[in-house]
C-alpha cells in the first residue's frame, strides 16, 4: 500500500492505520438530495434540529456502461478530489490470485494509453496537486487533489487508465518484487509486524475469502503471469465495478460533461458472481500464540465479531466502541492505563484498514494493546472481561449514551469536513459502491439517534460475549 504523498489520513481512520452491483440500466439515471432535510423519525425527533444542521450536497446517477458517479460540490476552497473506487479489494479477490488487489494498486501507477510509467502521478504533482492509492477489505481505491482549474485534466487521467492499463511483463516483473519487499520490509522484518491488523482476520475467521492472507503469499505473487493480470484488469477494472467521487469546487454541470466525455465509452464487462462472505456465529472463544523473533514486549489483541452493516446493533456497537475504547476517556483506556497501570496505552476501533462505515462484508470490533513482561495476558482479558461485564449488568444510561453521540459526531464531522475533502469523497464512493446510495451519507447521525439504551444493551449482550470473541497474544522472542 505505497503512498506517494505525506497524506496519512488517505490510508484512512483506523488504529493502526478501507456487493452486489445494481444492475446496469441501459440509460443513465439520476438521483440528487437537495440541502434541505427530511423530516425527522418518530424516534430521532429529541435531536432533530442537530441531526439536520449539516446537509452535504449530493448527486448521484449512473452512467449507460454502470459506472456510478457521484458529484458533491464544496466552493469552501479552490480545490477539487477525484476518487476512484473499484470493487475488487483483499476478500473479494479470487481464490487463486491472493495478492492480486494489493498488486493492481501498484500497477495501476505504471502507465496507460497516453501517460507513460510514472507519468500519472508526475501529472498530479507538477499540477500543485497530491494523490494516494491503497487497497481494503473491500475495495481498491485512488484519488487526487487538485487545484480545481485542474480537474478535467484529472478526471482525463482516471479514464485513461481505466480504459487501458500498460500491463506488459516488464511492469508486472518489477512490481512483483516492489509488493514482495513491500511484505518483507512491514510485517516479516518488522516487530508485531501484521499485529494485529493482518493477523486477527486469519485467525478470527472461517471463510477463506475473510481468513486469507490479504498481502498473498509469496509464492502466488511469484507465480502470476501476464495472462492473469491482464484478466484480472480486464475484469475488475471495469467501469460497472466503478465508482467515481468529485468532491470540491466545481459546477456539476461541466464536471457531469467531462465525466460522460471520458469515461462514456469506456465498455462494460460481465462480470463474475461475488464471492459469499459470510461468516458463521461463533459460539466458543478462540485464543492463539503468535511468536515474534523481533518483539521485545508482550502484546494482546481481542475482536469480537461485528453485527450486521446497516442494522440497528451496527449501530449501537460503533457507538459502543466510542464508550469503551476511543479516546483517553474510554472505559478500558481509564481501567487499563489509568487505574491499573497495565499498559501505557489501549487502542483499536472497527475496521482498522478504514473506517466504520467503508466497508461491505463481515468486520471485527478489535482493540490492541502492548505490556509488560511481568503482566499476564489473563490479567489484561479479565480487565476487558469486567468493563464490558459492567455495561452488560449495570445498563447504560441516556447520558452515557449521549456522551458516546457527541464523541461520534466530532469523528464523522472530522472526516467529512477535512481540507483535502477526501474523508467526503471515501463515504460518497463507498455508499455508491455498497449501497447504491451515497445519499445515506446524511442520514447517518439519525441512524444513530434512533439508538436506545435497549438496543444497546441486547447488543452487549449477543456481540460482545467471550464466545464471540478471538484472542491473539504475541510472545516477544528478541531480547529487550
Amino acid at each position: 500500500m505505497k503512498q506517494f504523498t505525506p497524506l496519512g489520513q488517505a490510508l484512512g481512520w483506523g488504529a493502526a492505520f478501507l456487493l452486489t452491483l445494481g444492475a446496469c440500466s441501459p440509460k443513465a439515471t439520476t438521483v440528487a438530495t437537495t440541502s434541505t432535510a427530511p423530516p425527522p423519525t418518530a424516534e430521532a425527533t429529541s435531536a432533530s434540529s442537530a441531526a439536520s444542521s449539516f446537509q452535504i450536497p449530493v448527486e448521484y446517477y449512473t452512467l449507460p456502461n454502470g459506472l456510478k458517479v457521484v458529484l458533491s460540490p464544496d466552493h469552501t476552497a479552490p480545490t477539487a478530489t477525484v476518487a476512484a473506487y473499484y470493487n475488487i479489494g483483499f476478500r473479494n479477490e479470487p481464490r487463486d490470485r491472493t495478492g492480486f488487489a494489493h498488486l493492481f494498486e501498484h500497477l495501476m501507477f505504471q502507465g496507460s494509453q497516453n501517460l507513460g510509467k510514472m507519468e500519472f502521478i508526475q501529472l498530479i504533482q507538477k499540477n500543485g496537486g497530491v494523490l494516494n492509492g491503497s487497497t481494503r477489505f473491500d475495495f481498491t481505491n485512488y484519488f487526487e487533489v487538485v487545484p480545481s482549474h485542474k480537474l478535467e485534466t484529472i478526471i482525463w487521467a482516471e479514464a485513461d487508465r481505466m480504459r487501458g492499463l500498460a500491463i506488459n511483463q516488464a511492469n508486472l516483473t518489477n512490481q512483483q518484487g516492489v509488493v514482495k519487499n513491500e511484505v518483507r520490509v512491514n510485517v516479516l522484518n518488522q516487530p508485531y509486524g501484521g499485529f494485529p491488523w493482518l493477523d486477527m482476520p486469519q485467525y478470527a475467521n472461517k471463510n477463506w475469502n475473510n481468513a486469507h492472507n490479504f498481502y498473498g503469499d509469496l509464492k502466488d505473487l511469484d507465480a502470476a503471469t501476464l495472462e492473469d493480470a491482464q484478466s484480472f484488469f480486464k475484469t475488475y477494472y471495469a467501469p460497472n465495478n466503478a465508482a467515481i467521487a468529485v468532491v470540491g469546487d466545481f459546477e456539476p454541470a461541466e464536471a457531469k460533461a467531462w465525466v460522460q466525455k471520458y469515461f462514456g465509452n469506456i465498455p462494460a464487462v460481465t462480470q463474475p458472481p461475488k464471492p459469499d462472505l459470510t461468516e458463521p456465529r461463533q459460539e466458543k472463544e478462540q485464543r492463539f500464540t503468535k511468536d515474534d523473533k523481533l518483539a521485545t514486549k508482550p502484546a494482546l489483541a481481542f475482536a469480537y465479531h461485528m453485527p450486521e452493516r446497516n442494522t440497528p446493533e451496527y449501530y449501537a456497537l460503533i457507538l459502543l466502541d466510542q464508550i469503551l475504547l476511543q479516546g483517553k476517556d474510554s472505559r478500558l483506556y481509564q481501567a487499563m492505563v489509568q487505574k491499573r497501570g497495565l499498559t501505557d496505552d489501549v487502542g483499536g476501533g472497527i475496521n482498522y484498514l478504514g473506517n466504520a462505515f467503508n466497508y461491505a462484508g463481515p468486520m471485527l470490533w478489535m482493540g490492541n494493546l502492548t505490556y509488560d513482561q511481568t503482566v499476564k495476558s489473563d490479567s489484561v482479558v479479565s480487565v476487558l472481561d469486567q468493563e464490558i461485564n459492567r455495561l452488560a449488568k449495570g445498563g447504560i444510561d441516556q447520558p452515557t449514551l449521549d456522551l458516546a453521540m457527541v464523541k461520534l459526531r466530532s469523528s464523522l464531522y472530522d472526516q467529512l469536513s477535512g481540507s483535502d475533502n477526501f474523508g467526503r469523497a471515501d463515504m460518497l464512493a463507498a455508499f455508491a459502491l455498497f449501497d447504491n446510495d451515497p445519499s445515506r451519507i446524511n442520514t447517518l447521525e439519525g441512524e444513530f439517534r434512533k439508538i436506545t439504551p435497549a438496543i444497546m444493551q441486547r447488543t452487549i449482550q449477543e456481540y460482545l460475549r467471550p464466545t464471540n470473541r478471538t484472542i491473539v497474544v504475541v510472545n516477544p522472542l528478541a531480547k529487550s
